[in-house]
């Protein structure tokens, strides 16, 4: 059983009838019977004559466009509940001194309040949180395909490059969108496809195809070592580095692990308070230094506590500066000698993180993160407050980066490990037709 053939499995086996599949598929229409070809267009495949009466929304389909997340903005929390003890490099000492006392937090994101927005969805599936995280996607996803076959009663070669143009739209990539049309053009004459139905479903496999192809050999899950395992945070500033370094660490203490935090953005207003806000809500200590101070010596210091204190895990934050680029690169370049002073594998993790919201902006900034530095690895946020889901199928086809973690909801629990099959399913959930 092939790929596809899996993921079409877990989409219309079980589900079929389920009232969620009833609202995210488009209205578009199975009837098998067919138009008459152009008379200038000798090779072109028939549509069913009621396809281009189908709606082009979502509210003229009987689809709730509500039933989405929309909250795009990872809220930090700003008033503090306990004190903690932070750790705070002195100059030319590899001692750290323990302070009582936290400045206040400086931070624009709105305040979390509710004790739910805090624990997020415990008792969810991770397939439950994939398929509401991915509902605004996956309904953008099937309007462009009503739109699509409204707008067409043959598939001809203008309805081809119409395809593209949707892909595209749909942000899966400008080299994906090609492939799969070309695949189409082919499937299409070969199974002599004429249904509406049949159409979107050869569309749908070639996509879920390429994206299996693309991440063969791929490894999603941490590169987590027997002893201290260090990550290293990239990203530019507001994307939500800050915020999934948090997330992560509470996982990692839930599992029963000894965690540190390194608060290496020194430059930012607000950033190291912030996290030690995370640190806060995760329970687990922030080295940390002056703002404006130098980012290597606090993760030299890090480093050093989290040896003695046998940690099994460090989460750095780095700056973000994208606009300066070169001195961006330079200071992540001189943070990882650093690290490799005290341990000459690490870090066992460069996590790039993306906002998914931002869909080909966050293509271009893996792009140049990847020509400069070595990033392992991508955290997509936000996914759960984008339309632009398609982002994942881009990366992975051009960029052959992995994605490693996701951002699937505001609470602290809403990071998940990215699982392909279950993005695929949450995807396309609906929209593959029987």
């Amino acid at each position: 059983m092939g790929f596809f053939d899996k993921i079409k499995k877990a989409l219309i086996g079980e589900t079929k009838d389920t009232e969620e599949e009833k609202l995210d598929a488009p209205a578009v229409s199975d009837s098998e019977t067919p138009v008459p070809a152009n008379e200038d267009s000798e090779s072109a495949t028939t549509l069913p004559d009621n396809a281009a009466d189908a709606p082009a929304d979502q509210e003229d389909a009987g689809i709730d466009p509500t039933n989405a997340p929309s909250t795009d903005q990872e809220p930090i929390e700003a008033t503090k509940t306990a004190e903690p003890p932070v750790v705070e490099p002195k100059e030319n000492s590899q001692e750290a001194t323990v302070k009582e006392t936290i400045p206040p937090v400086v931070d624009h994101q709105p305040v979390m309040t509710s004790e739910a927005d805090l624990t997020g969805s415990k008792t969810e599936s991770v397939q439950d949180k994939y398929t509401k995280g991915l509902s605004k996607s996956r309904k953008t996803f099937g309007q462009r395909m009503n739109e699509l076959f409204a707008n067409f009663r043959t598939v001809d070669e203008d309805f081809f490059e119409e395809v593209e143009e949707t892909l595209i739209g749909a942000d899966v990539g400008f080299d994906a969108a090609m492939k799969i049309a070309d695949a189409l053009r082919q499937e299409v004459k070969l199974r002599n496809v004429k249904k509406t139905a049949d159409v979107q479903n050869v569309i749908i496999e070639k996509l879920v195809d390429l994206y299996g192809e693309a991440g063969v050999d791929e490894v999603n899950t941490l590169n987590m070592q027997p002893d201290l395992t260090v990550i290293l945070f990239v990203g530019v500033n507001g994307v939500g580095k800050t915020t999934s370094i948090g997330k992560l660490a509470h996982q990692f203490k839930a599992e029963g692990k000894k965690v540190l935090l390194a608060a290496a953005d020194t430059f930012r207003a607000g950033a190291i308070d912030q996290l030690v806000v995370w640190g806060e809500r995760a329970g687990v200590e922030v080295v940390r230094g002056n703002a404006g101070g130098d980012p290597a010596a606090v993760v030299f210091d890090a480093m050093e506590r989290a040896k003695a204190e046998n940690a099994d895990v460090l989460l750095v934050d780095t700056a973000g500066r994208l606009q300066n680029k070169v001195n961006l690169m330079n200071e992540l370049e001189k943070i990882k000698r650093i690290i490799q002073r005290v341990d000459p594998s690490a870090p066992h993790e460069v996590l790039l993180v993306l906002d998914a919201t931002t869909g080909q902006n966050a293509m271009n900034q893996a792009k140049q993160f990847k020509e400069t530095t070595d990033v392992s690895g991508l955290v997509l946020t936000k996914l759960d407050g984008t339309a632009k889901g398609g982002i994942v199928l881009a990366i992975r086809n051009e960029l052959h980066l992995p994605v490693k973690l996701v951002g699937l909801g505001e609470g602290i629990n809403d990071l998940e490990p990215f699982d392909p099959n279950e993005f695929v399913v949450g995807l396309f959930k609906g929209l593959i037709k029987d």
